[in-house]
């Protein structure tokens, strides 16, 4: 698998992955390097001593899958296949068109079919990772709730604020919590945890992550990293969905989940990274009791 550094844990995750290649693309990401950092030339090098013969381009609904089609072509991969809206030239041997409205599970899925990879007998084709690690010196014993404040894009976060009040009503209602974030989120998840809950903030790996998710009843969290992997490893999410994507596209995919957020709201379809607007009330304006009901559906529903 060849992917950009913030995707090699997760493609280091993934069943069937004998290799991942890891490059810094000028294109993708909100801190992309300079062309001229980039080391084009090391990549090529690589690829043709690797000597692949297909390649399979896996891009969301608003990413050209072109540039990394043209390098390929130029290390000497002979068939490349992609969804693309563009037109292809000899970039592409195949050109899917993704139907609309497609997830992009479903979209990705579809793109390896056109290419003639489906899925092998028995596979669903719900989202997977590799069996993850008993993570119960993390979390202690008992069932428990996870809280995930965080998110790569703040338009997409729940208010701290919110998310302390989660915490504090779902311990009220009798559920333990552990609440979960990143090595740069150790002040965020103390704060949210505010001594109700167990606070695993930067004390996590992916691996042990996928742990902590995996035993989990429920997840609270936005549109990010771990609402995915909690679907990877099919445990319910109560997803407070910001509508700056489509939840059509990027909602929790083949698991149990309530969508919580205005999905009408004014900044819906914008790719804000920064909510345009004030008081950010497409997520501010679901309260903690919401998302209390939400996880007593999802655990009456799993029951």
């Amino acid at each position: 698998m060849l992917c950009g550094p913030l995707g090699e844990s997760a493609a280091r995750l993934l069943p069937g992955v004998d290799d991942v290649i890891t490059w810094a693309a000028p294109w993708e990401g909100v801190d992309a390097p300079a062309v001229a950092e980039a080391d084009v030339g090391g990549l090529l090098e690589r690829l043709r001593a690797d000597a692949f013969d297909t390649a399979l381009i896996l891009t969301s609904f608003h990413q050209s899958p072109l540039p990394t089609a043209l390098l390929l072509r130029m290390a000497g991969v002979a068939r490349i296949g992609a969804d693309s809206v563009d037109h292809p030239g000899r970039l592409l041997d195949v050109r899917h068109r993704r139907l609309p409205g497609r997830h992009e599970t479903e979209a990705a899925l579809d793109t390896a079919a056109a290419l003639g990879f489906r899925p092998p007998p028995g596979d669903d084709g719900r989202l997977r990772v590799l069996p993850p690690p008993d993570t119960v010196t993390l979390t202690g014993n008992g069932p428990y709730v996870v809280v995930h404040p965080g998110a790569s894009a703040p338009a997409r976060a729940w208010s701290p604020g919110r998310c302390a009040e989660a915490v504090a009503l779902l311990t009220e209602a009798g559920h333990r919590v552990v609440v979960t974030g990143g090595p740069d989120e150790s002040a965020l998840t103390r704060r949210v945890a505010g001594g109700f809950a167990v606070d695993l903030g930067g004390r996590t790996t992916p691996r042990t992550l996928a742990g902590v998710l995996r035993m989990a009843d429920v997840v609270v969290c936005g549109n990010t990293g771990p609402a995915h992997l909690a679907a990877a490893v099919a445990t319910p999410v109560v997803s407070l969905f910001a509508p700056v994507v489509p939840a059509e596209r990027w909602a929790p995919y083949g698991v149990p989940h309530v969508l919580l957020g205005d999905q009408h709201a004014p900044c819906a379809d914008s790719r804000a990274r920064h909510c345009p607007v004030p008081g950010h009330p497409c997520l501010d304006e679901v309260t903690a009791q919401d998302v209390v009901r939400a996880v007593q559906k999802l655990l009456k529903e799993s029951a």
